[in-house]
């Protein structure tokens, strides 16, 4: 079996699914909401900022998050915490 088969999830001919982004502008993030897009090689080193329903959330782009996609890096839930009970 090839390489690229067992990265990706998606069938060989339809390719990495990924949103056509515009140019990083003053070192800002590029803003996007497209959290099903693939992250691909020509992106390590970029800035994204990844909307999570709420607010657009900072993702740096290293090299171990090539072929995963930009939601799982903005975080859409908050953590629950019990309140403490006063008696």
């Amino acid at each position: 079996m090839q390489p690229s088969r067992i990265l990706l999830g998606r069938s060989i001919w339809k390719g990495p699914f990924f949103v056509p982004l515009p140019e990083q502008v003053n070192n800002e993030g590029i803003k996007t909401m497209a959290r099903s897009s693939t992250i691909l090689p020509s992106h390590v080193g970029k800035k994204f900022l990844v909307h999570n329903g709420k607010s657009y959330l900072p993702v740096f782009v290293t090299e171990l998050m090539v072929n995963k996609k930009l939601g799982e890096f903005s975080h859409t839930r908050k953590p629950f915490h019990f309140k403490k009970r006063d008696k």
